[in-house]
């Protein structure tokens, strides 16, 4: 068999949940297929488990996100004219350091990939033209691909249903932030001649569309869906299992108590004041009559003192934590909510930006979670009143059970891996794509 090459590059945030973007250069590794996964060095030890060449690149970006300014413009999800300044300025200091990423992504040895694999905001098609190669691209959430079926979610404003299309029209601010960047390196680094529509993911050099997989279920989109015969909403992206990790015999002794138990954990975040978001969790947990694992995370979520109903950890799979509580509280990252999904178990959702109202919203609307409640919004009570609601509606349990097992039985791996392939295969077939033009 002809050795088949995928190099995918992604970039991964600090969220455990997260950790989907890896699997698609993963699935079963057929004889002859090697990946390369070129991703932040912060991302090393999730891929630490898996059998697969890992480059790892520069990751200052993560460093940003302590700065006590842009958390606390997070936990308002930038709004009013002092977050507005934040996000620009954002976008002004995190351009040299996209920029060296972005170096480091092309130094990366790919002469003989056949296929290159990245989210859609990170400007990859670019290193797929330079090679002479496709590019699949991946969405992690909806607002990619314009369709009438719903507006664009990540628009921060109701739009009429008649505008749903035209909505996808309006500037990402995701990629409007790499814009500038992603024309220098273009140019300075790959020299890659200018031309038409080369900023846009969702088109080739020719003109033609793109592969694209959507790493969600259509399950929780809001129908009848009218994507595309390009694009592929494959189902939830999830890792296999690592065989590594053990549970510690105090957590299991905790969560097999028979006591209604939830798990609470905002991932990389925890807005300007850990210290108070952790009282309200303690005070939230004794109102709502529940005991909890609260996930501390890059976030470092401050709830001492606890007592005894509350366990405290740094992490734990969620795979195997989520399926072992009575609810789980989270920010509502695309990880986090696929895997609370596919744990079966009622939600809570705290949203504090981008995508993560949107997840809330459509849990809410899909059965398995009660109304959102913003970081902006969280007090004790508002989280107690969510916590007995999650807990304690069998309706919401009944629901989450059901979506839980039709969202396992998609098996979206399988579906993006032979996706993938098929792109490969079209290629030898077809002769040698696109060559630069440098």
């Amino acid at each position: 068999m002809v050795e088949e090459r995928l190099l995918g590059h992604v970039r991964l945030g600090g969220d455990l949940g997260d950790r989907c973007l890896l699997v698609a250069l993963l699935g079963e590794q057929p004889e002859g297929r090697v990946a390369v996964l070129a991703a932040p060095e912060g991302s090393a030890s999730l891929a630490a488990p898996y059998d697969f060449s890992f480059v790892p690149v520069y990751d200052g970006m993560n460093e940003i996100m302590d700065d006590p300014e842009v958390r606390a413009a997070m936990e308002t999800n930038f709004r009013g004219l002092r977050g507005k300044r934040m996000a620009l300025q954002l976008i002004r200091r995190t351009g040299p350091m996209l920029r060296r990423m972005l170096d480091e992504f092309a130094a990366v040895p790919a002469a003989d990939a056949d296929v290159v694999v990245h989210p859609v905001n990170l400007p990859m098609q670019h290193l797929a033209e330079k090679l002479g190669r496709p590019a699949v691209g991946v969405g992690l959430q909806p607002g990619w691909v314009p369709t009438s079926s719903f507006p664009n979610p990540l628009l921060p404003f109701p739009v009429p249903r008649a505008l749903n299309r035209a909505s996808y029209r309006l500037p990402n601010p995701a990629l409007m932030g790499l814009a500038g960047v992603a024309k220098q390196w273009r140019s300075e680094t790959l020299g890659l001649p200018r031309r038409p529509n080369q900023g846009d993911p969702l088109r080739t050099p020719t003109g033609a569309p793109v592969t694209m997989l959507q790493a969600f279920s259509e399950q929780v989109l809001p129908g009848p869906l009218a994507f595309p015969s390009w694009t592929h909403t494959t189902g939830y992206w999830y890792l296999p299992a690592s065989s590594g990790w053990t549970p510690p015999e105090p957590l299991r002794a905790f969560l097999d108590t028979g006591e209604p138990t939830v798990s609470i954990g905002f991932g990389s975040m925890s807005g300007t004041d850990p210290g108070r978001v952790g009282r309200t969790i303690v005070e939230a947990v004794r109102l709502a009559g529940v005991r909890a694992v609260v996930i501390t995370g890059w976030g470092g979520i401050d709830t001492s003192p606890a007592g005894d109903r509350i366990m405290i950890i740094d992490q734990a799979p969620h795979d195997w934590l989520f399926a072992r509580t009575a609810a789980n509280v989270h920010h509502g990252g695309g990880g986090t909510t696929a895997a609370a999904l596919a744990a079966g178990r009622p939600q809570v959702i705290c949203p504090f930006i981008a995508d993560q109202p949107y997840w809330g919203q459509r849990m809410t609307i899909s059965g398995v979670a009660p109304a959102p409640v913003p970081q902006r919004r969280l007090t004790a009570e508002s989280l107690a009143g969510a916590l007995r609601q999650a807990v304690g509606d069998a309706s919401l349990a009944a629901r989450a059970d059901e979506l839980g097992r039709i969202i396992r039985a998609e098996n979206g791996v399988d579906r993006a891996v032979g996706l993938i392939h098929e792109v490969v295969r079209q290629r030898a077939g077809s002769g040698p794509g696109p060559q630069s033009r440098s």
